[in-house]
């Protein structure tokens, strides 16, 4: 498994023993709530203790392209918040699809709705910020979830970015092996996202100095039929026999970069990353089309959201170790109390040790009859 080592990266181990500390803590976290145990503060307003279980969470998800947000974090999340209200609570969803300003009016028609705390994925992360400024301003507190929207949010749940580009570059870096001389595509996300910045400084920390990196794209909105056209001019611009490998930052990327290539009659394809664990890109790394994505575990990250949720509309703090031990810095704000989880790559030497693992997804889901040998092969059963 590629994992941050101990000597080059202090603040991913850091959060490694803190992510530890939250995750041995969560499941005590609502007991210590309910004696007052949770007596943190935020920079934003504080909820006022007047609600117990009968809560109403209002979650902003930002696309349906990448499978994560309608398959894991929505239900979990519900899930959750369900089991931790005694099934009074309830979640109100909203998908803006990749659309900023369906988004806003989403959050908008929460606010009026009058929810109790708002979970927020943003499409744009800046575009957002008046949005939640307007919910704050109504007394709702606003949890950033996913990706660090601007603005006055009162805590951020998500994984180490920095160390998801960090995985990811030293895995092609450690594949490739050939010296600077070999030349790379850099396909990264959109730039209003503001994750995506994390993911390309990460992976520059591995790459440069030990690959060229011949072409580097922001791929708008992360759409996948846009990394193959980005993909499409590094060809023909690099040549496709030229490109030793290709930094993708996600796994849909990583599918329209590898539909580019066999466009372009490659038949042998150079080592591509990615990132979600997506389960056909799980399947591209069965068969090698995809070299590695990065598996971060979307259940501790939804079920640690939900708990911010309840406890913030609870009226207890949520500046406390168990939930929040690390800090996060918008444009706009500094010290958020946050939660970064870690994250690690999956190659076929670690399917088993982390989506079959964690009942991601079942064996028989991953070995459909196109990938059965190849299952076989890696004992995948």
């Amino acid at each position: 498994m590629v994992a941050p080592s101990s000597g080059r990266h202090p603040k991913v181990n850091s959060a490694i023993r803190r992510t530890a500390v939250a995750v041995s803590a969560s499941t005590m976290t609502l007991m210590l709530a309910a004696c007052g145990a949770l007596d943190g503060s935020s920079d934003g307003d504080e909820a006022s203790p007047t609600k117990g279980d009968d809560i109403t969470v209002g979650l902003l998800l930002p696309e349906k392209s990448n499978s994560r947000y309608e398959k894991f974090d929505y239900p979990i999340i519900k899930e959750k918040v369900e089991t931790l209200t005694d099934g009074k609570g309830k979640v109100v969803y909203a998908n803006a699809e990749q659309d900023a300003a369906e988004q806003n009016r989403q959050l908008a028609q929460m606010v009026a709705d009058k929810v109790d705390v708002l979970l927020v994925d943003a499409v744009d992360s800046k575009d957002i910020a008046s949005g939640v400024k307007k919910a704050k301003e109504a007394g709702i507190p606003v949890i950033a979830y996913d990706r660090l929207a601007e603005g006055p949010i009162d805590a951020y749940v998500s994984f180490d970015n920095e160390a998801v580009g960090q995985v990811q570059g030293r895995a092609l870096v450690d594949e490739l092996d050939g010296g600077k001389s070999q030349k790379i595509v850099m396909m990264n996300g959109a730039v209003t996202d503001p994750n995506a910045a994390q993911f390309k400084d990460g992976a520059l920390g591995e790459l440069s100095g030990k690959v060229t990196i011949a072409k580097s794209y922001d791929t708008k909105e992360w759409k996948p039929a846009n990394a193959r056209a980005n993909m499409m001019a590094a060809i023909s611009a690099i040549g496709a026999d030229n490109i030793a490998g290709v930094y993708s930052a996600n796994d849909g990327m990583a599918g329209g970069i590898i539909s580019a290539l066999k466009a372009a009659g490659v038949t042998s394809l150079p080592p591509i990353t990615g990132q979600d664990a997506e389960l056909d890109a799980v399947q591209r790394v069965v068969i090698g089309d995809q070299f590695m994505s990065v598996y971060k575990p979307y259940p501790q990250e939804a079920e640690t959201a939900a708990e911010m949720a309840v406890a913030v509309v609870r009226g207890f703090g949520i500046e406390f170790d168990s939930l929040t031990p690390d800090k996060a810095t918008s444009p706009t704000n500094k010290n958020i109390p946050a939660n970064l989880l870690q994250v690690s790559a999956l190659t076929k030497d670690t399917i088993k040790s982390t989506v079959l693992r964690d009942g991601i997804y079942t064996a028989d889901q991953i070995c459909t009859a196109k990938y059965k040998t190849a299952c076989d092969s890696l004992g995948i059963k």
